[in-house]
């Protein structure tokens, strides 16, 4: 009987994990995306965020070519608009993992891989300057659809 009962309340809690945010509110759990509109890129990117960092919810906040939009830091209403997004994913949801995404073919930024990535370093950067103190990815979608983590 003690053996079924445990292994009953092992499901429970893997099915129930959460976690308390700074505001003492109960959370699943939360990565969050700043991910480009295109949608060809959505379920690679919440496939590998989920399946890598053990996350059942992912937040996503899009706009053509983020990574250009943060790093030039000239479209004032989509910053701040990003930035209020996230707030609310980090600090309402919980969000532990924030994933800035790049990817092939992007109309919002025409750039190659290496004009992109550095995109995503610099968008990276303006981000932790927001204070949010959370873990910060670049990932890549390559030309095959598949989500890769940046190695920067």
């Amino acid at each position: 009987m003690q053996e079924k009962a445990e292994k009953y309340l092992k499901v429970l809690v893997k099915h129930f994990e959460e976690k308390i945010n700074r505001d003492g509110k109960i959370t699943k759990k939360f990565a969050t995306t700043i991910n480009c509109m295109d949608g060809r890129v959505q379920e690679p990117v919440l496939k590998k965020l989920k399946e890598q960092f053990d996350v059942k919810n992912v937040d996503m906040i899009t706009a053509p070519g983020p990574n250009l939009v943060l790093s030039e830091n000239k479209e004032e209403h989509l910053v701040k608009s990003i930035k209020e997004s996230l707030g609310v994913s980090v600090n309402e949801h919980g969000s532990s993992k924030i994933a800035l995404v790049a990817h092939f073919d992007c109309a919002g930024n025409p750039k190659n891989k290496k004009g992109q990535i550095e995109d995503v370093k610099k968008s990276i950067s303006r981000i932790n300057e927001w204070g949010f103190n959370v873990k910060i990815l670049g990932v890549w979608v390559n030309s095959s659809w598949k989500a890769e983590i940046l190695d920067i």
